[in-house]
């Protein structure tokens, strides 16, 4: 049965001015407390990829984290958690990126990717792309094959497919 992405919209909730004035937060709590909803995003982006297919999944903190965990025990693979500059308490690779206003940097366990995996990466939102692409790059900097990129929800009017353009990209609900 195919997925219902009028309801998945539904139980994405806007919230104005969060996190600050201006912007309108794309809240995904109400869909992860539904256990039809969440389970079926996990189910959608495990099936998209193919199961046998990954080694690891990269989850991009923090709601990604969220989405990352169940997506890699379905494929039976390892996760791979991708932090903000500052929280892994080892050796790490990190990547800088480009913020609306600023930079921020990501950062991956220097051993985290045995040269050769296939890496699936998972997040909430493709915004810019910005952060997408500063995963991808720390994957492919430790050897690892990015076989594909997946959020739940894509701001299409942000264009953030075109600086992960190369790449396999899966979204479900598009705003």
């Amino acid at each position: 049965m195919p997925i219902d992405i009028q309801r998945l919209r539904a139980l994405i909730r806007d919230v104005p001015d969060f996190p600050k004035p201006g912007i309108v937060f794309k809240d995904i709590t109400p869909l992860l407390a539904n256990e039809v909803a969440f389970s079926s995003v996990i189910d959608e982006t495990v099936v998209h990829f193919g199961r046998g297919n990954i080694d690891k999944v990269v989850g991009i903190e923090a709601r990604g984290f969220i989405l990352a965990s169940p997506v890699a025990y379905h494929f039976g693979a390892g996760f791979l958690p991708v932090r903000k500059a500052g929280k892994l308490p080892y050796q790490v690779e990190a990547e800088e990126y480009a913020l609306e206003y600023g930079t921020a940097t990501l950062e991956l366990h220097a051993d985290a990717v045995v040269p050769g995996e296939r890496v699936l990466i998972v997040d909430d939102v493709l915004a810019t792309g910005g952060t997408a692409r500063a995963a991808a790059r720390l994957v492919e900097r430790l050897g690892g094959k990015v076989i594909g990129i997946a959020t739940l929800i894509e701001l299409e009017f942000l264009e953030g497919r075109k600086l992960i353009e190369g790449y396999e990209f899966f979204s479900l609900v598009r705003y």
